[in-house]
């Protein structure tokens, strides 16, 4: 995406739904964490559709997540963060257990190889997602890239997780519940289905 014209005077106009320094992750518990929310229309249609639920947004392109956050402020949601960064700088956290779900939306598959540990779902992310999780807590994913979920349909469980609502074509079925970002509804559009899945801890 082109770099938005006046960026930095409009996330100034939009600065108090941002996270500001990773450490502010601190102050957190029972967050639904999306990694990676694009121009944000999963992340506040949830935040709408439950306002007692805080929500926390990580995305790592500054032009991406402009849009989300205006997106949140025209809505005036009190219940939705967001954080201008990679999801590595979670490492750097000291607390744990304070996220009651993670979602993965239609993240970058990284189809090489050589970047398969870069993949949100490869070893060493979904090490860090066990010390993010609360005990119940849960991994949602959708995607539309078909290498990626075959290959998360694999590291999961070796990772200790247990799927479940696992489908490869998620709107062949009935789910009033799934919204449908911008992204998802372009590929529908094209006859690309839709895979999904649920993971939990063992």
């Amino acid at each position: 995406m082109r770099k938005k014209k006046n960026l930095l005077p409009r996330l100034e106009a939009v600065s108090d739904f941002f996270i500001k320094d990773i450490s502010e992750f601190e102050d957190f518990s029972n967050i639904y964490l999306e990694i990676g929310c694009g121009k944000g229309t999963f992340i506040t249609e949830s935040a709408k559709r439950n306002p007692k639920r805080q929500y926390v947004a990580i995305e790592k392109v500054s032009s991406v997540i402009l849009l989300a956050a205006e997106k949140a402020a025209r809505e005036n949601l009190k219940n939705v963060r967001f954080y201008l960064g990679d999801a590595e700088n979670l490492r750097d956290l000291k607390n744990s257990n304070f996220c009651d779900k993670i979602f993965l939306n239609f993240s970058d598959p990284w189809p090489r190889t050589r970047h398969a540990k870069r993949r949100l779902t490869a070893d060493g992310f979904l090490e860090l997602y066990k010390k993010l999780l609360s005990s119940d807590g849960e991994i949602q994913m959708k995607t539309d890239n078909t290498e990626l979920f075959d290959f998360s349909l694999e590291t999961f469980p070796a990772n200790g997780f247990e799927l479940s609502e696992v489908t490869r074509d998620l709107h062949a079925e009935v789910a009033p519940w799934n919204i449908v970002t911008e992204y998802e509804q372009n590929f529908v559009s094209q006859g690309v289905p839709i895979k999904r899945l649920v993971a939990k801890l063992q």
